[in-house]
């Protein structure tokens, strides 16, 4: 899958490998590695929306815009980019899980040359952690998070 380079800044596909005994109803934080191991993301999601299980591949895109030629979003609301009356597509609609939120944070990373990167999308969080090299694009700025199994 390929988009407009400037928008999107991170695309892996991941494996689950387990989910965290649940705290919250309709949360589950779902911890996966990278399929060519070298990246770590830990993620919360709503259960609900996007259910995952141990073994689930699932893929994800990092994106600044959800417009399919990268353009930004502008003064648009993320709720109004692909709202009723448009009938422009955008990234969202070929994925079934998407959220919107802050890269907040860096930090190094559990092997040397990683970095981690920190995400709150409305409490929802996500850790990434991978090699310096895949993750340089990513910068404190909203984003948008794609997933789709």
């Amino acid at each position: 899958m390929s988009f407009a380079s400037d928008a999107q800044l991170f695309e892996d596909s991941f494996k689950v490998e387990r989910l965290s005994d649940p705290k919250y109803d309709f949360v589950d934080r779902i911890f996966c590695t990278s399929l060519d191991g070298l990246t770590k993301m830990d993620l919360d999601i709503n259960n609900e929306l996007f259910p995952c299980r141990v073994g689930d591949t699932i893929h994800i895109v990092l994106a600044t815009s959800l417009a399919l030629d990268g353009s930004k979003d502008d003064e648009k609301g993320w709720r109004d980019v692909a709202k009723a009356g448009t009938s422009e597509a955008t990234l969202a609609d070929m994925f079934d899980y998407v959220c919107h939120g802050k890269i907040y944070k860096f930090d190094e990373g559990q092997k040397d040359g990683n970095i981690k990167a920190y995400t709150s999308f409305g409490g929802l969080l996500m850790a990434l952690d991978g090699p310096y090299k895949k993750l340089t694009p990513l910068r404190v700025d909203y984003i948008y998070l794609l997933a789709k199994k």
